[in-house]
């Protein structure tokens, strides 16, 4: 374990982030008196038990039926609504410092991640910009000893033109299945394209490249996700073969053909709400400026820029706010005839760039997307259990059941009740461990 623990330590110098000493023993937690959801269909547990033992749930239940271990140190949650950690299946990680993008660096990913986790983001998939640290931040995370969001990576974003420092362009499909090959061999765990035109600015990538993407990455036993905008580019990359749609189509309603297509192949949506508020929001200064839950973890600097009447202006005049504004509305109702239709949605937001806000605006989608129309069941569903189906890592997280990680939030309401007391949060676990918030 000592040589262990000076190999971690190594890497971690060499990436530039600090590693976490594993846990050093695998005695058992017990957390008792809360009522629970646990993610799945079943209905809370009133009074519940959850034992912990190397990090992963070995038992949950009813206190009256789940033995807690002798040795085991407890934890009392009386009064507390326990839900599984919050899964964002569409984030971002290590690129920006405040108002600055393409700033890469591995201390970065690490404060990322414990931002997420403060606001009870226990899981992220990075769909983009992803380089050697977050491979490594994967790889460190099954550990019983961990305290920060987990981490699965996509690499490089494949796109018709360079959006981040570090995208691939590829100009014919011999290229495109290079580079496919060459993301394959960083051991991500989804390949990321872009199919959009940003608004009529660039050129979008055209169908020849994205076929070969999206078959080489299948060749090689990876999925793929698509950034889109446009319902005919949805319907034409799940044509294609795409895994998953990683933002709403927002120029029209969706209609049968998509809806089929989608429930054929079991393809998910994610509907990255707070994307689109992103765009416009700072066209004067948004009421979240002042509540300290969002404050406790924003960065000052960035949030007194975003307060500049200037900016402020730039953006109220700027005609791809308004556009992608009204882009939100169209989004709002297509989730709801998504999810209506049978659709499985999988909460993301695609925060991490400048002024999208990591952890909180996870929140704050949660709210949107019960607005939009689902219930604060399906939207906790969505951000769960469905967002790790979705990413195909539900026999990690998702759900509080034995062998699950013990990852989970305990909240100060019932977010069934009001889905807006998610931000009730009392305190954060990973791997049954207290998270520093």
């Amino acid at each position: 374990m000592r040589l262990r623990y000076l190999l971690a330590l190594s890497l971690a110098a060499t990436l530039g982030f600090r590693a976490r000493l594993p846990a050093q023993s695998g005695g058992a937690k017990a957390f008792i008196g809360a009522r629970v959801i646990d993610g799945t269909t079943a209905a809370p547990i009133e009074n519940a038990t959850i034992v912990v033992r190397d990090g992963r749930i070995a038992d949950i239940g009813p206190a009256t039926r789940v033995t807690i271990p002798a040795d085991a140190i407890r934890t009392s949650l009386p009064g507390k609504t326990v839900i599984p950690g919050l899964v964002n299946s569409h984030g971002h990680v290590g690129d920006t410092v405040g108002l600055a993008a393409d700033r890469y660096a591995a201390e970065n990913v690490m404060r990322d991640l414990r931002t997420y986790a403060a606001y009870g983001v226990t899981s992220v998939v990075s769909l983009g910009g992803d380089r050697a640290p977050n491979i490594a931040a994967r790889d460190s995370q099954k550990t019983a000893g961990l305290d920060r969001a987990r981490l699965w990576a996509a690499g490089p974003v494949l796109d018709s033109a360079k959006v981040r420092i570090d995208d691939m362009v590829p100009a014919t499909p011999a290229e495109a299945r290079t580079m496919v090959a060459d993301i394959s061999a960083m051991k991500v765990d989804i390949i990321k394209m872009r199919v959009d035109d940003t608004l009529g600015t660039v050129k979008k990538m055209p169908p020849e490249i994205y076929r070969a993407v999206i078959d080489e990455a299948h060749k090689r036993g990876l999925r793929v996700a698509v950034h889109i905008f446009y319902l005919a580019d949805a319907k034409a990359v799940i044509g294609a073969g795409a895994d998953f749609i990683a933002h709403s189509v927002r120029d029209a309603d969706v209609d049968q053909e998509l809806i089929a297509a989608m429930k054929k192949r079991g393809v998910c949506l994610a509907p990255t709400l707070m994307r689109e508020v992103s765009t416009f929001v700072y066209e004067s200064t948004p009421p979240f400026f002042s509540d300290p839950l969002f404050l406790r973890h924003a960065d000052p600097a960035a949030v007194a820029a975003l307060k500049e009447p200037a900016r402020q202006a730039e953006m109220r005049a700027s005609p791809a706010a308004q556009r992608y504004k009204a882009g939100l509305e169209v989004a709002s109702r297509n989730l709801k005839k998504l999810s209506d239709a049978g659709v499985t949605i999988a909460m993301g937001t695609d925060t991490g760039p400048p002024a999208r806000f990591q952890g909180y605006f996870e929140l704050m989608e949660l709210e949107m997307m019960v607005k939009a129309g689902l219930t604060p069941r399906q939207a906790l569903a969505a951000a769960t259990r469905d967002a790790a189906r979705c990413m195909k890592i539900d026999t990690e997280v998702g759900t509080l059941q034995r062998g699950r990680w013990a990852d989970f939030v305990a909240l100060d309401g019932d977010p069934l009740t009001s889905i807006s007391n998610v931000k009730k949060i009392d305190s954060v676990w990973i791997a049954g461990n207290r998270v520093n918030r």
